[in-house]
């Protein structure tokens, strides 16, 4: 219905106009949120009633997938159904919350102020919000890193891949990619306790995300040499490293990124006190430091703007 109307072509570049200005902010109730109470209590529910854990797993995607994109749709029919531009407030408001480019931007920020200020304690406070690893030990290059890597893969997971979705299948699908994003981050573990009940999630979250990550990839390439990076570096980095790694996609956008800025993503990490060694991505050509962070911020808005125009140009022609 939402996209018959001549004025739904506004959705997409509102979206990412307030997203680009606000960020995420505080006072607006986020869907995320609601969406990551409601996977709270079913999960809850599932784990009582049903005792086989990876067929109660399947049942929490099936559901939260289901309930994701059906509440969405149906809100906005109704708001369609009362006034069609009240519809698109609605639906633009929705996408606005998918992206989070801004918040992005913002959150890693305030770690790279802290390292410019000489503040190791400050910056590794600030990292321990936007990585799972452990971050109490880490130097100066290691914070950086962590930085680098989690910008460069959210590149894909919290700007491209809810934006394609938005573009393919509007607020509704846009919110439902996020679901799955928030059961995989919530449930998809691979401990004792959600090794088989997080099976689901876990997969389910490395299918939605193989084209977006590889767009991405391309994205990045193809924005490197219009943000002052290498796209030869780039594009041979993604070829050569984008396997290295334990999710089948968060190296192909670090790889891009590392072979874009010249530098060495991927190494030893520490979780829950213990040293997990990953295979390395790039080459050790610069440092990490502020001038790199510069750099995958460059890429991110360039994927992001690569992305656009090309939404932009099959809508108009």
């Amino acid at each position: 219905m939402s996209e018959q109307l001549p004025h739904a072509v506004l959705i997409i570049p509102a979206a990412i106009i307030l997203d680009l200005l606000l960020g995420d902010p505080r006072w607006l109730p986020h869907p995320v949120v609601l969406i990551g109470r409601f996977i709270k209590a079913l999960e809850g529910a599932l784990r009582k009633v049903i005792r086989n854990e990876r067929l109660a797993g399947v049942l929490l995607l099936v559901l939260t997938v289901g309930c994701t994109w059906g509440g969405a749709f149906l809100l906005l029919q109704g708001a369609y159904a009362i006034h069609p531009w009240l519809g698109t407030v609605v639906a633009t408001l929705f996408s606005w919350t998918c992206l989070a480019a801004r918040s992005l931007h913002r959150e890693s920020q305030l770690a790279a102020d802290a390292l410019l200020r000489g503040d190791i304690p400050e910056a590794r406070r600030y990292l321990s919000y936007i990585v799972g690893r452990d971050t109490a030990e880490l130097d100066e290059p290691e914070i950086w890193r962590g930085v680098l890597e989690t910008v460069a893969e959210n590149t894909s997971d919290g700007v491209i891949a809810p934006l394609l979705f938005l573009m393919i299948g509007g607020a509704p699908l846009g919110l439902t990619y996020k679901a799955v994003n928030t059961l995989d981050s919530m449930v998809g573990y691979k401990n004792e306790r959600y090794r088989l009940f997080g099976w689901a999630a876990a997969r389910f979250d490395d299918l939605v995300n193989l084209v977006p990550a590889r767009l991405t990839g391309i994205l990045m390439v193809m924005a490197a040499p219009l943000t002052g990076l290498s796209g030869v570096g780039a594009c041979k980095i993604m070829l050569r490293d984008g396997g290295n790694h334990a999710s089948p996609n968060s190296g192909i956008p670090e790889a891009a990124a590392a072979g874009a800025l010249g530098i060495r993503l991927g190494g030893a990490n520490r979780y829950f006190g213990k040293i997990f060694e990953k295979p390395t991505i790039g080459d050790p050509i610069r440092p990490l430091d502020h001038t790199a962070y510069r750099g995958v911020l460059r890429l991110m808005y360039g994927a992001e703007a690569g992305l656009f125009a090309a939404w932009l140009l099959l809508r108009l022609f």
